[in-house]
């Protein structure tokens, strides 16, 4: 008779609700606990913040800190270690105080710090992408391995604006489209690389701090402006060298003999007609299609926006300059005899102008802020009584980060929270196959405050206890996605 082997006892993860069984030398469905000869142990180390001092950073000596230290430029005192909720764990099933309540001075002032990981349904991402490329109509569908993740949103000055995430593509979808949209927001947290796509429009590569990819092509610039704006910008640099200037935008068109700013320089009319609804002198919308052309239009050759000239006011001669938002599509022309548009070799003089426009636009880069509310279980992490952890946000009592980076906390009702994951050590984010993203989020308070509203006092050790060697230490110029 075949000798039963013997099956390794499983212990179970109560760290968040799928509740894992895991077989010893093995880690649950999250990668994040494992079962170490019988023990539950957490796998990422928890994650202190440390003073750049420390490290050898330049400081700025002419004022000393509480510590005696120079100053290094922070309006923040840093000179003390941050303990961060990064490899924290979380406080499921709820009832249990926070993993990490750690005391430490501060000048005259004794402080605590409380950190968990959350399991955060209700979160998401907002990406801005800069950029005048077309990349789908507002409210438009973006779709990750074809499935919903989230909505194009309200464009802002030079940027696309993306919603992804969110509770209802986490829960209130299929199995897949939940799954999907964790891993898309697990890899944008960790400024990881992201393909996605947009309904009737672009094919994006997103990832937190590097150019976005459009279609394919990497975008190097975001514009200086609109149209409108550019005329306003560089009116007395181009007024000298040229006689109409059409800075061809998306949104607004700008058009320099009828500008306010070419009436100041006594520019004089030039007879040149664009298409497009007039709004005020000098400015134009709708003059194209969107796309990823000329400013943001679909169009390539920039003398498909003009009517016929005025032949009572235009003349043979005149000196045409056309130019993109971001300087990067320009073209020169003088009206022969008929009034046609010939393109011409760009003066140098125009072309240092052109540069100009160019050297004032920004990089392109994509930038993503987590944003998630801090529900009911996560503050009973903090205090018996969690409205007063609320309050105490809201009377600017206790002060709320994520892995660190600063947040900015909405108004109105509950603890809805917005960082930037650029700010934050690397794989600062987690999962679990709820599907949830874990993420970390820190309240730090003067312990008085803390007792005052009903923390778990009982709870609270100093930081030394927290300073072990197995700890991940990061230095704040190691940020950022970058340790």
């Amino acid at each position: 008779m075949a000798e039963r082997r013997e099956m390794p006892e499983k212990i179970r993860c109560d760290a968040c609700p799928v509740l894992c069984y895991i077989a010893d030398g093995r880690s649950g469905a999250c990668d994040r606990y494992a079962n170490h000869d019988g023990a539950l142990v957490r796998l990422d180390p928890l994650t202190i913040i440390e003073n750049a001092v420390e490290h050898g950073a330049p400081t700025v000596p002419f004022l000393k800190d509480t510590h005696g230290t120079d100053w290094d430029g922070n309006i923040v005192q840093t000179a003390q270690p941050f303990v961060t909720a990064i490899g924290s764990g979380t406080t499921y099933p709820d009832y249990k105080p926070a993993p990490f309540i750690v005391s430490q001075p501060v000048g005259d002032a004794d402080m605590v710090t409380v950190v968990t990981e959350g399991i955060f349904s209700y979160c998401g991402v907002k990406v801005k992408i800069d950029t005048d490329r077309f990349i789908g109509h507002e409210r438009a569908i973006v779709r990750v391995d074809g499935e919903p993740v989230g909505h194009v949103m309200t464009s802002e000055y030079g940027s696309k604006m993306l919603s992804l995430g969110g509770v209802e593509h986490l829960t209130g979808g299929t199995k897949k489209e939940g799954r999907v949209t964790c891993d898309a927001l697990l890899k944008l947290c960790n400024c990881e690389a992201m393909e996605m796509t947009i309904d009737e429009g672009a094919t994006l590569t997103v990832q937190a701090g590097h150019a976005p990819i459009v279609d394919g092509d990497t975008e190097r610039l975001m514009r200086v402006g609109c149209g409108s704006a550019a005329i306003g910008m560089f009116a007395s640099q181009w007024a000298p060298h040229t006689d109409e200037v059409i800075v061809v935008d998306d949104h607004i068109t700008g058009v320099l003999s009828e500008h306010q700013a070419g009436k100041m320089l006594d520019v004089p009319p030039t007879g040149i007609k664009i298409n497009g609804r007039r709004s005020t002198p000098g400015r134009y919308f709708q003059v194209a299609e969107p796309g990823t052309g000329w400013g943001g239009t679909n169009i390539e050759d920039p003398l498909t926006i003009l009517k016929p000239a005025d032949p009572k006011v235009a003349w043979e001669g005149l000196r045409l300059l056309m130019v993109s938002t971001t300087g990067e599509q320009y073209a020169y022309f003088e009206l022969d005899a008929a009034l046609h548009p010939q393109p011409k070799p760009l003066p140098e003089a125009l072309k240092r102008a052109v540069d100009r426009v160019a050297e004032n636009c920004e990089p392109s880069v994509c930038s993503v802020l987590f944003m998630g509310g801090a529900g009911g279980s996560l503050r009973a992490g903090v205090t018996e009584n969690p409205v007063k952890l609320t309050n105490s946000v809201k009377s600017a009592l206790t002060h709320v980060s994520v892995g660190g980076a600063q947040a900015y906390v909405w108004p109105g009702g509950g603890i809805t929270v917005m960082a930037n994951v650029e700010d934050m050590p690397s794989n600062a984010f987690g999962y679990v196959p709820t599907p949830a993203l874990v993420a970390p989020i820190e309240f730090t308070m003067r312990l008085s405050d803390y007792i005052a509203l009903g923390g778990h006092a009982d709870h609270v050790r100093p930081i030394e206890e927290a300073l072990t060697d197995d700890v991940r230490r990061v230095s704040s110029l190691e940020r950022g996605g970058k340790s």
